[in-house]
């Protein structure tokens, strides 16, 4: 979480409305264990990782329709079979569950 925080208080100090992504669990293998963050502000920049880039693009349309629709936040999860992560050219499957909210202050 520290390594997004310069990027959050920038965004912060221009009015930015932001959600954060956190690992709150994984299945089988995951690239970022629990604890780790992303912020995605509401023009669609990001900091952070929370799967090291196998599905950052669908947790930021997440974060993004967050943002839109006001929500306080829901549990997400991204997953694939070990077959299917080697389909798409991942070495191993898992899956992550993220919980998504607005930040507020």
């Amino acid at each position: 979480m520290r390594e997004i925080l310069n990027d959050i208080d920038y965004w912060r100090s221009q009015n930015k409305r932001i959600a954060i992504a956190r690992v709150v669990d994984i299945e089988g293998s995951g690239p970022r264990d629990p604890g780790a963050a992303m912020a995605v502000n509401q023009d669609g920049e990001v900091s952070g990782s929370v799967s090291g880039g196998c599905v950052e693009g669908a947790v930021v349309a997440e974060a993004l329709e967050i943002l839109r629709n006001n929500s306080p936040g829901q549990l997400v999860k991204f997953g694939y079979s070990d077959d299917e992560a080697f389909a798409v050219g991942l070495t191993c499957g898992g899956v992550v569950h993220l919980f998504i909210q607005p930040l507020e202050w």
